[in-house]
């Protein structure tokens, strides 16, 4: 997915680093944070991602996947968000997301991707980071794959990502596969 030529939807740049500790904290915070502007709408949050999976090496930029009772309540708080200091990006070429990102001094800090608990497409967003959790070889698989597509695309963000896209819709499938024989919970919070 490119951004248009002359948008400013790639305005925040990005950079590559080695998996931080830091980062499971950071994701609590920001999970708390957002339990405070969106109260009862919230279900649960995960944090997804590659800075969810220990070791692997990523944009030093937090994902979460809040999951709302309806996607009705984040568009009536979407002023809110946006009062807080999120943009807004409405669904962003995902239907049924609401997509906020969170920048500071130009470069981008967090995404937030919201979608009703409900919505077919949690678990995809759920199961592939804890595959690689659980999955020491993929994770160092993708670790490599990672940094080759940042080595040829430092200054592209949408070239990064389609370099990886055809990796990771070969493991979806598999992970969504052992996510589900795994017991898969999209509603179960690991914030609460």
């Amino acid at each position: 997915m490119r951004a248009k030529e002359g948008s400013n939807e790639m305005a925040s740049r990005y950079n590559f680093e080695a998996y931080d500790p830091a980062w499971p904290a950071a994701f609590e915070r920001e999970a708390e944070r957002l339990r405070a502007l969106l109260g009862d709408a919230l279900v649960a949050i995960h944090h997804v991602g590659s800075t969810s999976v220990p070791g692997l090496a990523a944009k030093p930029i937090i994902d979460l996947l809040p999951l709302a009772s309806t996607i009705e309540h984040i568009d009536r708080a979407s002023p809110v968000m946006v009062d807080a200091g999120y943009r807004a990006w409405g669904e962003y070429h995902l239907p049924g997301r609401r997509y906020f990102t969170r920048d500071r001094d130009g470069w981008r800090t967090h995404n937030v991707h919201i979608y009703a608990v409900d919505n077919p497409d949690v678990p995809r967003h759920i199961a592939l980071p804890a595959y690689l959790r659980a999955h020491d070889d993929k994770a160092a698989e993708y670790a490599t794959l990672k940094r080759e597509a940042y080595r040829l695309h430092p200054a592209d963000i949408d070239a990064y990502n389609d370099a990886k896209d055809a990796w990771i819709k070969a493991l979806e499938p598999v992970a969504l596969a052992w996510w589900r024989s795994a017991g898969g919970d999209v509603g179960a919070d690991p914030v609460s």
